[in-house]
């Protein structure tokens, strides 16, 4: 198994991806199929789900051979340590031979940059036992869509006041309110401000959230420019970050009851 990332902006998505994880669990299983990779799990708690995909496509080199393993586990925190240690010029290339029990990560000065070298890493894989889960698809009570740097500072926001986050949909708004010692904050948010809305006609739906989980779904805002937000009070809600090439990083979160 091998893959390549060269281009800035996705090298920066991929290494922002494993931050994010590393707030929410310890080891995550890699499950390497011809077309895509694919990750599952759920948090330390089993409270919040993440589902993730991303395409062959989507990276500049993928090669997959019918010997090679198709499921690695891996320690996040280590992982992510060593991935932030890639410099802008460098070729990430992470690969893996399959008596090995150890994964690759090399940072390739392909430029041929003076004073830019080339870094070698080994890092030990992990035991896990792990279930996948399906997810079925569902309908959702209202799903809108949102810039990911203006949703990701109110929810920060909204910490300093409180542990819940209510959300209130309606035809002409969304609310997003917070409340504690401290006080109470409301944020309005206008249906003309969202990239994308969608509420049953006359439909009022208010549901509430652990806010520390969401803030955890929202401390990046480098996966994606926007973020969709599907809710319904019978089922999780959905926090999704669209890759491109129909890749994803999606998180399901239960409310409150």
């Amino acid at each position: 198994m091998k893959f390549s990332i060269s281009e800035k902006p996705k090298k920066d998505t991929f290494i922002a991806l494993f931050q994010l994880l590393k707030g929410c669990t310890n080891a995550i299983k890699l499950i390497f199929n011809p077309d895509y990779i694919y990750i599952q799990g759920m948090d330390k708690s089993h409270v919040c789900l993440f589902d993730i995909k991303i395409v062959a496509s989507w990276f500049a080199s993928y090669e997959l051979d019918d010997e090679d393993k198709q499921e690695l586990c891996i320690d996040v925190n280590s992982f992510s340590t060593i991935l932030s240690i890639n410099q802008d010029s460098n070729t990430m290339i992470v690969h893996h031979e399959n008596e090995d029990d150890a994964l690759c990560i090399d940072f390739i000065n392909e430029k041929n940059i003076k004073g830019e070298f080339n870094r070698h890493f080994h890092m030990p894989l992990v035991d896990v036992e792990m279930d996948l889960l399906h997810i079925p698809d569902v309908e959702y009570d209202a799903e809108f869509t949102v810039n990911s740097k203006k949703i990701c500072e109110i929810i920060s926001q909204l910490t300093l006041f409180g542990d819940t986050m209510e959300i209130k949909c309606t035809e002409e708004t969304i609310d997003l309110i917070s409340s504690g010692v401290l006080g109470k904050m409301l944020v309005n948010i206008p249906i003309d401000d969202l990239a994308e809305y969608g509420i049953n006609e006359g439909e009022t739906v208010e549901l509430a959230y652990s806010i520390s989980y969401i803030h955890k779904m929202c401390a990046t805002t480098k996966l994606a420019g926007e973020m969709s937000f599907s809710i319904s009070a019978s089922y999780p809600m959905r926090i999704k970050y669209d890759l491109g090439n129909e890749s994803y990083v999606t998180f399901y979160l239960a409310p409150k009851i």
